[in-house]
């Protein structure tokens, strides 16, 4: 059986970005003062970010993992019988996206993945029912975009909660810092999306986190702005070159370095 998620946890998730849901000011909530343009942009760089910006990339199954990986943000959707160490974030996006009449294609709306291993999914690549799923996600990136970004928002009241009282301070400062610029408010809802929000217990090797929370806890001492998103995005390779050596050596992660620091290269750059 899956772990059920949170009932008020998922209910943020869904509100945090519907129509005069007021943001948080408290929070420095990221996505306050985004910009139309600014969220089309931040879809754009996760599409291509996670495959490129393709359509065929909308599904994917990447070797030496357990699951599939959908849509621009590659929302992990676990097969039937599997509870990975993960957060399974697919069926969250599909509640979010029927709460926002989206109307998902039935295959999306199923409890499990239908495919139980990579080679099946390969198979059935090119099948009616996964065209049209990726026809579907092809014309709703802009809901996936907002799914993500809160996520994102959703984020901060979690990390304070799981953070030592000594370190909280600190966090917040950093997330606020970052969040001050355009490029690091795409940082902040990407790595989320990327890596998760760090609260997890089994998302960890040998004790040590890879998520939100441990970059932030993980910056060195810098101003607001483009230069706190430029810390951010070396301290977010300092996190997962640590995760990389404390990984199970049979997952061979080091092959994913490169790719991985390529991507948080993106967030010291200007939106």
């Amino acid at each position: 059986m899956k772990t059920s998620r949170p009932a008020i946890l998922l209910a943020a998730l869904l509100t945090a970005c519907a129509p005069g849901n007021p943001p948080d000011a408290g929070n420095a909530a990221p996505a306050t003062h985004l910009t139309a343009a600014q969220k089309t942009s931040i879809g754009r760089k996760i599409w291509q970010n996670e495959s490129g910006g393709t359509v065929e990339g909308l599904t994917a199954w990447n070797v030496g993992e357990e699951f599939p990986s959908l849509g621009i943000g590659h929302f992990i959707w676990y097969p039937a019988g599997f509870n990975g160490p993960f957060k399974e974030s697919w069926p969250d996006f599909i509640t979010y996206a029927e709460r926002n009449r989206a109307n998902p294609p039935a295959i999306a709306k199923r409890a499990d993945a239908p495919w139980n291993s990579r080679a099946e999914f390969q198979r059935q690549f090119n099948s009616a029912e996964m065209s049209g799923l990726r026809k579907w996600l092809a014309s709703t990136v802009g809901v996936q975009t907002d799914f993500i970004i809160a996520r994102s928002r959703a984020a901060l009241p979690k990390m304070l909660d799981a953070a030592p009282a000594s370190e909280r301070a600190n966090i917040q400062e950093n997330y606020r810092k970052v969040a001050t610029s355009p490029q690091g408010t795409y940082a902040l809802i990407d790595y989320v999306n990327f890596k998760g929000d760090g609260t997890s217990p089994t998302e960890k090797y040998k004790g040590h986190g890879w998520g939100l929370l441990q970059v932030l806890g993980g910056m060195n001492h810098v101003p607001a702005g483009p230069a706190a998103a430029t810390e951010f995005a070396a301290s977010a390779k300092r996190a997962l070159s640590r995760r990389i050596e404390n990984s199970p050596p049979e997952r061979g992660e080091a092959r994913w370095r490169e790719g991985w620091h390529n991507r948080c290269n993106t967030y010291a750059r200007p939106l």
